[in-house]
This record gives structure tokens, C-alpha cells and sequence, in this order.
């Protein structure tokens, strides 16, 4: 048994949706989530500064005394995962596009990837769609605006843009779409609206969750009682607290600090 916490960061907001997945499959562990809001979003970063933050991230979460760390933003994922794994030596898990049960579900193998446009563009999705998804047409849409329009709750741009992105997935035909951005799922049911029953709609938080209770079985991490979950924000607490309350239905509260 382990008690320590579980350490999960993102750009902001979007990480949460991760959390609540592994919260919901592993109730007795806790958790130290970092939202990195000074510095969003990620897809305007530079790979060599995401690697900087990043790093300056987890070196923080470490003086938590974490036992594991969630990279819980898919950008961040597709450009640190490896440089943050040469690094340190706690198991560290990224979140990265449900792409291979996307190929499975697909009947006409036609598939769309939602993602930021830094993910959309980066070799490693590039790679992910040769390894797992050679068979099917997959179009890499980056949604320019929607993981800044959900991180501050913009509802009417999140309405401008879902129906400008759901209009592209319609014309592409495809009939699974993968939500590539942990702030995508807080989106799902308004996707769902518009889309209907022409598309399944998928994300990885589950999967994430059953890596993270792998992962702590084989280490023989699981905890044995469940300690207060901390939350940090670069930005300002207020606004984070504010909106956790409104993605989550829970109380917040959350400390600034600076990496």
C-alpha cells in the first residue's frame, strides 16, 4: 500500500475530465492536479519551451511526493512524453487519442481525430494514425479556438465553433470522431446535438484511468485511504475554482503558484 498522491497536469481546465475518470475507477487515492493557466494555451508553444514547462512542472508535483504522474493534455503528451520519461523515474502516463478502438468501431473506416492544432500537426499523432489506423481514411481536424473557448466557458464561441468543426465532420462522412483534447469531453453532449447518431463519439478517459490502475497494481502502489486532493492553477485560483464548480458540480479551492 501507498498513500501518496497521484500528479496530474494540463494547460488548464481540460485535465479535470481525466481526473474524474480515474477518480471514479480508484475512489481511495488522492490527487495533486497542476493547471498550467499562465502559460495557455500549449499549441502556441514552441516543442523545446513545452519541454521546459513541462519539466519545471513535474519537478513541482515532486515536492508532493507523488508516486505517478498524468500528463493529462494531449498536447503536452504528443511533444514531452518522451523527454519527461528520460527525466524522471516515476511511471508516467500521457493521454494520447483513442485511435485504435476508434478503428475498431468504425464501419465505413472513416475516422475523425478532434485535437488542438499542435496535436492535428505533430509526428506523433502522424505516427499513431500509420501504426494503428493504415486502413482508414483519418482526418486530423484542428479545432483552432475550442480549448480556449471551453477553458473560459465562452459559450456562444464554443456554439460558433462546434458547428463550424461538426460541419467538416459531416462533409469528411465519418462515423466514429475521437476527442483528442481533455477539454473536448466537457463538450461531448453539445458535439452529440449536432451530430446525432451519424457518429459514435469516444475519448480516452477510461483508458487512462484502467492504464493509471495498471500501473499502481504492478508497482503495488494502491493507496489505502483516501487523503484531501490539492489543486494548483499559475492563473488566478478565483477563475479556476469558479469554473471547476461548473465542470465538476464540486467545490474547489485552489492555490497560484509560479514554475
Amino acid at each position: 500500500m501507498n498513500n501518496k498522491p497521484i500528479g496530474l497536469f494540463d494547460s488548464g481546465v481540460g485535465g479535470l475530465s481525466i481526473l474524474l475518470e480515474i477518480k471514479e475507477k480508484l475512489p481511495k487515492e488522492s490527487f495533486v492536479f497542476l493547471a498550467d493557466q499562465a502559460h495557455n494555451p500549449y499549441g502556441a508553444k514552441s516543442p523545446k519551451r513545452l519541454k521546459d514547462l513541462s519539466e519545471r512542472i513535474v519537478r513541482f508535483l515532486l515536492k508532493s511526493d507523488i508516486k505517478l504522474l498524468v500528463i493529462a493534455c494531449n498536447t503536452a503528451t504528443c511533444y514531452t512524453l518522451a523527454h519527461l520519461r528520460s527525466k524522471f523515474k516515476i511511471p508516467i502516463i500521457g493521454v494520447v487519442p483513442a485511435l485504435k478502438p476508434a478503428v475498431s468501431l468504425s464501419k465505413n473506416a472513416r475516422i475523425v481525430i478532434m485535437s488542438t492544432p499542435a496535436t492535428a500537426k505533430s509526428a506523433y499523432l502522424k505516427d499513431l494514425v500509420l501504426r494503428y489506423a493504415e486502413s482508414s481514411r483519418v482526418l486530423r481536424l484542428g479545432c483552432d479556438g475550442l480549448q480556449d473557448a471551453i477553458e473560459y466557458l465562452k459559450k456562444n464561441e464554443i456554439d460558433r465553433l462546434l458547428d463550424i468543426y461538426v460541419a467538416k465532420i459531416e462533409k469528411f462522412g465519418a462515423d466514429v470522431i475521437v476527442l483528442g483534447c481533455t477539454h473536448f469531453p466537457f463538450v461531448k453532449d453539445e458535439i452529440r446535438k449536432r451530430i446525432g447518431s451519424k457518429a459514435r463519439i469516444i475519448d480516452s478517459g477510461a483508458a487512462i484511468a484502467r492504464r493509471v490502475k495498471v500501473s499502481l497494481g504492478k508497482e503495488h502502489l494502491y493507496a489505502s485511504k483516501k487523503l484531501p486532493d490539492r489543486y494548483f492553477t499559475t492563473a488566478d485560483p478565483k477563475v479556476f475554482s469558479q469554473i471547476s464548480l461548473i465542470l465538476l458540480k464540486d467545490k474547489i479551492i485552489a492555490k497560484k503558484i509560479n514554475i
